[in-house]
């Protein structure tokens, strides 16, 4: 297993899958192992995906500074990456909260980047977060699976604050509730840090007006991909953050949900790889 220093001395593990040019992948969660990543539906028969763990997480060491969780301060940790594999530049992947990381080090080494994909994230560093109402409207979408019934009282009571997580709307957050999908949500309590994720976003510090103007001046092709299920975020929220970009383009892969590699992988994959590809 390949490692790392990061600038504050914490030392941090990637994974390498696939073959072809290098994509690196920041991973969502916020703060899980990017072992839920996978091989991103098959990505990898087309790119040498670089999943890092982010700190804290998976193969990588805690750091002594627990403010370092922060989303901001975790660009170093992409840059000394980005160093460590002697690129250049570099293609970049963000799934979820790891789209905001990958926004934010877009914004900040502009000329480290030559694309962008950002897979269902909603860019918080923008001020653009998923709402109960996103979340609710995209649940009644659902209404006709077996399992909304159930599953649809826990989960707006939840979104209003007056009850726990209950693993019965766990299916909202996918475009089929297989197998599959079962197994990739029992892993994710093992494969999250809990109290990294609390501070992920909680404590980061953000200004954007600043971030806009940035990833507005941004030259790299940015490719914005929602799940037409999602509601975290819904489509509309998804094409907002794509509206940040000079040259962004936008597509929500019908039936998918917040992993929509899972729900359809060989479109995702051909979307993502005509993407990447193009010249």
């Amino acid at each position: 297993m390949p490692t790392f220093t990061a600038p504050d001395g914490t030392e941090l593990a990637y994974h390498v899958r696939g073959q072809g040019d290098p994509l690196v992948v920041l991973p969502g969660g916020p703060m899980r192992a990017s072992a839920y990543l996978g091989g991103l539906g098959g990505l990898t028969a087309h790119r040498t995906l670089i999943l890092l763990d982010l700190r804290g997480t998976g193969d990588s060491a805690a750091p002594a500074d627990e403010a370092t969780y922060r989303c901001d301060r975790q660009t170093d940790d992409v840059e000394a990456l980005r160093a460590h594999l002697g690129l250049e530049r570099t293609d970049l992947l963000g799934h979820s909260a790891g789209g905001s990381l990958a926004a934010l080090y877009a914004a900040r080494h502009p000329h480290r980047v030559s694309r962008l994909a950002l897979i269902a994230t909603a860019l918080r560093p923008l001020g653009l977060a998923a709402t109960a109402d996103d979340r609710l409207t995209a649940a009644q979408l659902r209404a006709d699976e077996p399992w909304f019934e159930k599953a649809h009282p826990a989960f707006r009571a939840w979104l209003a604050g007056n009850g726990p997580y209950d693993p019965a709307f766990t299916p909202f957050f996918y475009g089929r509730w297989d197998a599959a999908a079962r197994a990739h949500a029992d892993a994710e309590e093992e494969q999250t840090n809990e109290e990294a994720a609390g501070r992920y976003f909680a404590e980061a510090v953000f200004d954007p007006a600043a971030t806009r103007a940035a990833l507005g001046a941004l030259t790299a092709p940015v490719l914005v991909l929602a799940g037409g299920l999602d509601g975290g975020p819904c489509p509309d929220l998804a094409l907002r953050a794509a509206e940040a970009f000079r040259h962004a383009e936008f597509a929500v892969q019908p039936g998918a949900g917040h992993y929509p590699w899972l729900d359809d992988p060989e479109w995702f994959v051909d979307r993502v790889t005509g993407f990447l590809n193009r010249s």
